[in-house]
């Protein structure tokens, strides 16, 4: 039997080559193993998203934890990401999984962890569980009936959606938000969050809003290549004041302005840490991933708040969240978490709090992102993934760890940081990063610059040398 490893946020695969029944069942044993060790008593929240068979392995899931005694509150239906997390929260639970490949395509289905505190398992725990994946299954699930789990009250059902909405009701001034006649329109990329956005705002123009577990034949990540289609329908209407698009598990964010020009991640961020600080009074630490954009620095100095750099990976981001006082978490992929709401990427939250601060202050995204350039000055943001051979990236690697690249063109190193991955310094607004895929052979590109065409450039001279 092929290895199980966990990446950087779950196990992923494709479905029926190695993300089979029997593979779930092994990872699902493991998980089993790893909460009888310490705990006599513990409870697990089961969900799934949109893809293909996710209820099926779900069910195996909840099946392989009752026949080892563990009480599973499994999902009534297709939920997201942080539906599941906020799950684990609100039932006291021991852990969580969710069946979801997040923004792969559909081809993929995945296993998640989540920790008892709502937000994505500590790395520590997610390589223990790895460690006690057996080669083989020692369970026939085909021979467990979920029935007679459900009948002794060993698995219950849970309804992750409305609970969820009860908590956006709780949190959000939605009479205030559609009162103000702010037009939203919601792209769910054929992902979980399309109920939601349905329930909560039935006026909201919708796209990509029903079951497709093949997502269109497109890999359902909320960046800019992927919603071509979004963005046309944004500029055809002339009338939307808010575009929002989460990924297939509704954990990342994608957002458009009222001209149609997609908004990224970075100046997200930025936007969020003005917001709640500035509008809303409120404090804490910024803890952000290594990839993220420097004007963070600047914002932070500018409203005195303490800033953490982190590996790239969210988990990381959660450990910190768990055991301080954290304003906001964020990585540059487009997932972020806010103080007042669970440990863990939320893109629906996330796109609320946005559409809060546009009702709040009456003011478009662009008068908005003009208020937080005034404190942080313009920049661009590029980014490219080279596919490469994996004995290309390797020779890639050396180079950097051996400082062997003092130039990009006619862009000069100045210094350079290595937390995760290598960020060349130019000066203290233009930089580059190299970053490798952790599971493919793949090298990351990233750049920032005061402007487009440097952002390019910087990024054309780093492809040669890479090349």
């Amino acid at each position: 039997m092929n290895a199980i490893k966990f990446g950087t946020d779950g196990w992923r695969a494709i479905i029926a080559e190695d993300y089979t029944i029997e593979n779930v069942t092994r990872v699902a044993e493991a998980t089993a193993r790893w909460l009888l060790k310490d705990n006599t008593k513990a409870s697990v929240v089961v969900g799934y998203d949109c893809r293909f068979g996710g209820k099926m392995f779900a069910e195996v899931v909840a099946k392989v934890l009752a026949y080892n005694n563990i009480k599973v509150l499994l999902s009534t239906d297709f939920v997201s990401t942080p539906m599941t997390s906020l799950g684990v929260l609100h039932h006291k639970a021991t852990l969580g999984v969710i069946i979801t490949a997040s923004h792969n395509p559909g081809s993929y289905n995945g296993y998640k962890l989540k920790g008892s505190y709502g937000g994505p398992l500590l790395a520590e725990n997610v390589k223990e569980i790895e460690e006690l994946i057996q080669d083989r299954s020692t369970i026939d699930t085909n021979s467990l009936d979920i029935k007679g789990f459900i009948s002794k009250k060993q698995i219950s059902y849970t309804d992750l959606e409305t609970l969820y909405c009860k908590q956006v009701e709780k949190n959000f001034d939605l009479k205030l938000i559609k009162k103000s006649g702010l037009s939203l329109a919601y792209d769910s990329m054929y992902g979980a969050g399309q109920n939601v956005i349905r329930r909560l705002f039935p006026e909201a123009i919708l796209l990509h809003c029903v079951h497709n577990p093949s997502f269109g034949g497109t890999a359902p990540e909320p960046i800019e290549r992927n919603l071509t289609e979004f963005e046309s329908l944004i500029k055809k209407s002339k009338n939307i004041d808010f575009g929002l698009a989460t990924d297939g598990d509704a954990d990342r964010i994608g957002v458009y302005n009222a001209k149609g020009q997609f908004v990224d991640s970075h100046n997200i961020i930025l936007l969020l840490v003005h917001y709640l600080v500035a509008y809303k009074k409120m404090k804490g630490k910024v803890c952000v991933a290594f990839s993220v954009t420097e004007k963070v620095k600047k914002i932070c100095k500018h409203y005195n708040l303490p800033l953490e750099v982190v590996k790239v990976g969210f988990k990381y981001i959660c450990g910190v969240m768990i055991s301080e006082d954290v304003l906001i978490g964020a990585e540059e992929s487009g997932g972020m978490a806010i103080k007042g709401h669970i440990p863990e990427r939320d893109g629906i939250w996330i796109g609320l709090t946005l559409l809060e601060f546009m009702a709040k202050t009456g003011k478009s995204l662009d008068e908005l992102i003009k208020e937080v350039t005034k404190i942080t000055g313009k920049f661009a943001y590029k980014r490219i993934d080279m596919h490469i051979t994996e004995e290309k990236k390797q020779l890639v690697l050396q180079n950097c760890k051996q400082k062997k690249y003092t130039s990009f063109g006619k862009f000069k190193v100045d210094r350079i940081e290595d937390l995760d991955g290598y960020k060349f310094f130019f000066n203290d607004n233009e930089w580059m990063m190299i970053r490798a895929s952790g599971t493919e052979p793949v090298l990351r590109l990233y750049s920032e610059a005061s402007s487009d065409a440097n952002a390019e450039a910087i990024l054309a001279a780093a492809e040669k040398i890479v090349e």
